[in-house]
């Protein structure tokens, strides 16, 4: 088995989290790192017991070294589009953290590099690997639930409630980041909805700053928020079902709460990633003669839904690549959809995400 070396860029914490699950998949290393910081760049080359030669502060080396073979970028949302576009033009497969960019016309360059040179490739779209998703999308592919009316996801945190106190970062900043509830934690709830149930065709939405001001530990002053603290949107699926969606990262309470709902002529099923070895199926209730008789059944996930991100990112590398893997293609297509959610938000009215594509190719591409 040909060894994969591995070049990790961004030494911030879910770089840790990636790299433990990395140790555990057999013919792997971590060949060489890269931050814009020299100093956490050191510290992890210690640690990880990285030679001289292939720490880097410069993404560009580190994707141009002929002895890396992938590359994980995980990274602040600003550089996404400079990384990945690099990573194209050098044909070295990779990974990058979502949202796939911080705007749509980031996403709609980057989609039209790979159209002239398609590599191996996946987004970030870590919950396509909670099993209990996995599992939710095949009973509902099988029919399980018959012809699916409706669907209800919500990503809520709380990290950003005033009496936490959280200071001004780069996550409430637009030009560092593009959107902000939306694009951290709407950009799940778009891929969980085309992962499990199908693609999103028009959407309606709301988007909200709570607070507007918040103090800069850099300057000591106060500093102005220019992203969203919530989102919500209404949207229509291809399979011709509806969709409620709501995210914030102001919502008391709440830890990591990814949650979704689908509805069926059948039967519902409820998953979520904080409970991510078991789905709820609530279906009739078998020889009852009446489908009002419902049994609310709690279902232990299957083995075969098990797979971790990392394993099915070197496997892909490999050249084994499922159909479930969120490539490239999936990262432009969620940006193409909040890109409709914005601005419908914006405009105050429906917007179709196939309508912000035909803009964007009708103003004759991105260069």
């Amino acid at each position: 088995m040909k060894e994969i070396r591995i070049g990790i860029i961004g030494m911030g914490g879910m770089a840790n989290v990636h790299m433990e699950h990395l140790a555990k998949i057999e013919g792997v290393s971590v060949a060489a790192i890269c931050d814009a910081n020299e100093e956490a760049v050191e510290r992890a080359g210690d640690k990880l017991g990285i030679s001289a030669g292939k720490r880097y502060t410069n993404f560009e080396a580190i994707i141009a070294d002929r002895d890396v073979d992938a590359v994980l970028s995980i990274t602040p949302n600003i550089v996404h589009h400079a990384i990945v576009k690099c990573c194209l033009r050098h044909g070295k497969p990779f990974m990058t953290e979502k949202p796939f960019t911080r705007t749509y016309e980031e996403a709609f360059d980057l989609y039209q590099l790979y159209e002239q040179n398609r590599i191996p490739s996946m987004v970030g779209f870590s919950y396509r690997y909670v099993p209990s998703f996995r599992y939710a999308r095949d009973l509902i592919r099988a029919g399980k639930l018959g012809t699916v009316r409706h669907i209800f996801v919500q990503y809520l945190q709380s990290w950003g409630v005033a009496m936490v106190g959280t200071p001004m970062n780069w996550r409430y900043q637009s030009a560092m980041t593009g959107t902000g509830a939306l694009g951290d934690l709407g950009s799940h709830m778009v891929d969980a909805a085309r992962f499990i149930v199908g693609e999103i065709s028009e959407v309606s939405a709301q988007m909200k700053t709570f607070i507007v001001n918040r103090p800069n530990p850099a300057t000591g002053k106060e500093g102005t928020v220019d992203v969203d603290d919530f989102t919500g949107f209404l949207a229509s699926l291809e399979c011709g079902a509806a969709g409620v969606f709501q995210t914030s990262r102001n919502a008391y309470g709440s830890g990591n709460q990814l949650e979704v709902t689908v509805y069926g002529d059948l039967g519902t099923i409820s998953v979520s990633c904080e409970r991510g070895q078991e789905l709820t199926w609530i279906q009739p209730q078998a020889d009852a003669g009446d489908p009002a008789i419902s049994v609310n059944g709690v279902h232990k996930v299957p083995e075969q839904y098990h797979i971790t991100q990392m394993q099915d990112f070197v496997d892909m590398i490999r050249g084994h690549v499922r159909e479930e893997l969120p490539s490239l293609p999936d990262g432009y297509r969620n940006q193409e959809v909040l890109e409709a959610i914005h601005q419908a938000a914006l405009q105050k009215r429906t917007v179709a995400p196939a309508d912000v594509r035909e803009q964007a190719l009708a103003a004759g591409g991105i260069s």
